[in-house]
């Protein structure tokens, strides 16, 4: 048997040491970056495709999750009236289709009566663009136009000239009288298309509808099996997120499905009021068809940053079609310029915090993926979506990543991001992260708490010689 020589050059055996097996070498995962990088990036790639080409199945799942935090604290009040959770499910998502037909039903009466309307508008329309060309600016565009055709028929005369220069072109022959005479007349044939019967009527009539008719009907059926095994979902996610601590992961699982369904609540009476009050000023001003505009811009207060922008230009552009003057969307521009601000920035902080939890530059990558990956239903679905993987991601352990990426909590503790600060020698940033600290703490604690702490760290990276004498002056200079 081999035996290991130690520093002396004397074999073990010999000095009576006891014989040690070398343990086996382990690769960590920085010696093998690529290994280590491989996995989760096939993983991610594998998850994206798989909801992008399958999208017409996990729409309408993603839906129905959704509405199921919604709906939980329906079901589980009328389970506290000791009705069975059969029947509680059933009134809640019957409450609910109920709730959506009757507002696909007034979309659909609204839209009708405002397509029937449209050539009202038309002479409103034509009258006003008939008042800008006759305005400064209007004549000027007029006097540019002018220019272009001056231009364009020059062009046109230059080349005949040329033409005229290189001489006279071959006429085409002319065919003899006789025989122009003598040649048929061509007949006019009209063909005579037979009224279609009940069926292909019908089948006009369905085929747009369908489509969205299956969708619902997916989204309720799913609604309905996931608020019926809402507690058998649960076990398994705890037992997917980690069964070794069964307490720590119900009662992280707990917190984030009441969180959900406390914001997603929230935020639809939020939206729902706004557009009740959106309805109730387009009303007062005098915009046909309020009640569309007020669904339309409740489903916009969805979308993130464009919702404000898309549910305002509509109703505006109808006012200035209605009203001979401007005065109507003037008033319309303002009743969102004054309305979308006070919800945004008053009510939404009141009711349920810091809006949504996720930092501004993660509610515009979510909302730029989500609508590449599912098209404009991804875009509704973009924020809320976030949000669930921003719960769970501070409540999971191997999710935590999600929390980091998106979330709107600070990545670094304060002793963190003040060393950081002052090794970068960014004394400003320093302070004002001192500033926002000091509004809660003393100056000793901020002190004891983060600077000694801070400094600690960096004696402890001086003592391993990983601090260069640049860092360890611009610290100084920086402190």
């Amino acid at each position: 048997m081999a035996t290991r020589t130690p520093v002396g050059g004397e074999p073990a055996a010999r000095q009576g040491a006891p014989l040690i097996p070398p343990r086996p070498t382990r690769v960590t995962a920085a010696e093998t970056p690529r290994a280590a990088m491989a996995s989760p990036v096939v993983v991610g790639a594998t998850i994206i495709a798989a909801l992008y080409f399958g999208r017409e199945i996990f729409i309408p799942i993603a839906i129905a999750l959704l509405l199921s935090f919604v709906l939980t604290p329906l079901v589980n009040r009328l389970r506290r009236l000791r009705l069975p959770r059969l029947v509680a499910v059933g009134v809640s998502v019957f409450l609910t289709l109920g709730i959506v037909a009757a507002m696909a039903t007034l979309i659909g009466i609204q839209a009708a009566d405002l397509a029937g309307d449209v050539p009202r508008y038309r002479s409103t329309i034509e009258q006003k663009i008939n008042g800008l060309r006759d305005s400064p600016v209007g004549h000027a565009t007029e006097y540019v136009a002018s220019i272009g055709r001056a231009l364009h028929t020059g062009g046109k005369e230059a080349g005949k000239e040329v033409g005229a220069a290189e001489g006279p072109a071959a006429a085409p022959p002319q065919p003899a009288p006789d025989q122009t005479a003598s040649q048929p007349k061509p007949m006019v044939v009209e063909v005579a298309s037979t009224p279609p019967g009940s069926l292909e009527m019908l089948s006009t009539v369905l085929t747009p509808v369908l489509h969205p008719l299956a969708t619902v009907g997916i989204v309720f059926v799913v609604l309905l099996f996931v608020l019926m095994q809402r507690e058998d979902l649960r076990d398994r996610m705890i037992r997917l997120a980690g069964s070794s601590d069964l307490h720590r992961t119900t009662v992280a699982m707990d917190d984030a499905a009441k969180r959900l369904s406390r914001y997603f609540v929230v935020q639809l009476a939020l939206n729902a009021a706004f557009g009740v009050v959106v309805g109730i000023g387009l009303y007062v001003i005098g915009v046909p068809n309020p009640v569309l505009w007020a669904i339309f811009s409740a489903l916009m207060r969805f979308v993130p940053y464009l919702g404000a922008v898309l549910s305002a230009i509509l109703p505006m552009a109808l006012a200035a079609a209605v009203d001979p003057g401007w005065n109507m969307m003037i008033a319309v521009a303002i009743l969102f310029v004054i309305l979308e601000p006070l919800t945004g920035q008053v009510f939404e902080p009141i009711v349920y915090g810091q809006s949504t939890g996720l930092s501004p530059f993660a509610v515009l990558v979510s909302a730029l993926f989500w609508t590449w990956l599912w098209g404009p239903v991804g875009l509704l679905l973009s924020t809320p979506l976030t949000v669930c993987l921003v719960v769970l991601g501070r409540h999971v352990e191997h999710l935590e990543f999600l929390d980091v990426l998106f979330g709107d909590r600070p990545a670094l503790t304060p002793v963190q991001n003040f060393y950081q600060r002052i090794l970068a020698g960014d004394a400003e940033e320093v302070l004002g992260h001192a500033e926002l600290i000091l509004q809660q703490c003393a100056l000793s604690s901020y002190y004891d708490e983060v600077v000694l702490k801070a400094l600690e760290l960096a004696a402890r990276d001086a003592a391993r010689g990983v601090l260069t004498a640049r860092q360890k002056a611009a610290m100084r200079t920086a402190l």
